[in-house]
Order: C-alpha cells, then structure tokens, then sequence
C-alpha cells in the first residue's frame, strides 16, 4: 500500500511545509521517508526558523511490531531515523497484527496474509513504558473502532489513555457516532484523508464518486472565494477534527494552510455535515478477515 515518495521529495515537502508554518508533521517508518522528514526538520531547527519544541512529530508502530518486546526497539528506530531524542506522538497504526519478522506485509507462497495473535492491551504498556521513558511525549491510536478503544480505556491499571484516534475524516465520511464518543472520552479524532484520496482502485473504494467535484463544495467554496479543498478542511477543524492533508505540490501545501481567515457558517456547516455517505474511501478489505479488522463494527 505504503510505496517510497520519490528520493528528496519528503524532505522538499517538509521544508516547504514548516516554512509556510505547518507544525504538525504525521509520518511512519512505513512510509520509508523517515530520514528525509529528520532532516527536514533538524534544517530547520538549525536555520532558526522552529526549534524542536514547536515541532508536533506522530510517528506509528507498523502492524508487525505488535509483541510487547518489539515496540520499544521499533520506536528507537524510528528515533535513530530521525535522529531526533523523541516523537510528539507514537501511535498504534492499526489494531491488527501481522506476524512478525522483516516483512512489512507478511504472506504466505499461496499469496495469504500471515495474522499474529493481537493483544492490544499487552502492546499498550509496552507504549506506556516507552512514554515513561521519555522516548515519547504522547500515545494514540489510529483506525480504532469503538470497541477497541474501550479495550484500552477500560484496561486494568491503564497509566496513561490514548490522547488521539487517527481515522478517515471529511465530508462523505463525518464520523460522527465516533466523534461522539471520542468527545465523551477526551480523545481527538485526527482525520486522514480529508481531501478523500487518490483514485488507486488497488486500495481506495472507488464506489465513492471524487469529493472535490461536489456541487454543494463547489457552490460553497465560490461563496467563501476558497477551493473546496480550503472548505473541506475548514469544516473539520471548525468541528475540532485535526486535519493532515497529505501534498508534495508546494502551491498546495500552502493552499491547505489558508483556512485561518475565514469560518463557515453554522448553515454552511450543517449543509456539508449533510454530504455524509457514510462510505469509505480507504476500507482495507484485503484485511476484513482478520479477528480485529476494525470497520465490521457500526463505529
């Protein structure tokens, strides 16, 4: 699913993307750029622009890196890759796990996906012992249904709660049972996919027609003289959704950031909560069979 950017790509990206005043940056060691995003970001550090405290860094545990045992080594690579004393968040990526070992996307000779025995709870104090020492600030969770979350909520002994649930977020898929709940719990919903997603049919449902060309996003962005881009990110952050719009245009990447000088109305607002389809772009069906697969549940 997860193919290399093209070499300097993420690192031109991140630079552009913290000149322009992104602080948030989301990665993962299975997005291989993780040496480029470091370096991006100690470039900046050293020219004065950020120091390393204004730099929120999430980084993710991979699905074969479950057992208790690997999680410390696998965000010490991710530190090592980096180069960088700790990440701002470290989350689980999916609640799935995948047998363990040098592949990232384990499978059989007959092409059949290779499953490890998930103990969510087992890998979650293994991150609270890497948070404990320092390695990492916060922990959070990504495609968590409600479930799941409520496994690590309800943990005997828990020390310290999940601070993020990263899911598909935008306005043909709102999320709002989750966010509810989320609410409820002090979680934040960090909504990937907040533009929709490329047209891959090998791992995006295509079912879904392209959001960017939706009449009510079109008529709505002329109003605010936005792009529907600009009014599909503005919704989420005017709900409290944290928005991690992926690009390695540079006029993008600035575009996406021009949402702060201007609000949607509560109409505005209620008409685009109203394109809610409640179908994913990302569903990851190659994986449905597996016991933890997270979008079986309502929410």
């Amino acid at each position: 699913i997860f193919l290399p950017t093209p070499k300097g790509t993420a690192y031109e990206s991140v630079k552009i993307a913290i000149e322009t005043g992104y602080r948030h940056i989301d990665g993962a060691l299975i997005y291989y750029n993780e040496h480029e995003v470091g370096q991006a970001i100690r470039d900046k550090i050293a020219d004065g622009t950020v120091k390393r405290e204004d730099i929120f860094y999430c980084g993710k545990l991979w699905n074969t890196f479950h057992p208790p045992e690997l999680v410390r080594p696998t965000l010490e690579k991710t530190l090592t890759t980096l180069q960088l004393d700790y990440v701002d968040l470290y989350i689980i990526e999916l609640p799935m796990a995948f047998k363990p070992g040098d592949e990232f996307y384990p499978n059989d000779e007959s092409g059949k996906w290779l499953y490890h025995e998930t103990d969510l709870c087992a890998t979650w104090e293994a991150l609270e012992a890497c948070k404990d020492a320092g390695l990492v600030k916060s922990l959070g969770v990504s495609n968590f249904n409600k479930r799941q979350l409520e496994l690590i909520l309800n943990k005997p002994g828990l020390k310290h709660k999940p601070v993020s649930n990263q899911v598909e977020c935008h306005p043909y898929f709102t999320q709002p049972k989750l966010l509810e709940y989320c609410r409820q719990n002090g979680i934040v919903i960090v909504g990937y996919s907040p533009l929709g997603t490329s047209r891959d049919p090998s791992w995006v449902n295509l079912k879904c027609p392209p959001m960017l060309e939706d009449d009510l996003l079109v008529s709505i962005a002329k109003k605010y003289n936005k792009t529907t881009a600009q009014v599909c990110l503005r919704f989420n952050v005017q709900r409290g959704v944290v928005v991690i719009p992926k690009s390695f245009s540079p006029a993008r990447i600035k575009e996406n950031f021009e949402i702060f000088d201007f609000s949607l109305s509560d109409a505005d607002m209620k008409a685009v909560e109203g394109l809610n389809k409640n179908i994913r772009f990302v569903e990851l069906l190659m994986w449905s069979d597996h016991p933890e697969y997270p979008f079986h549940d309502d929410f």
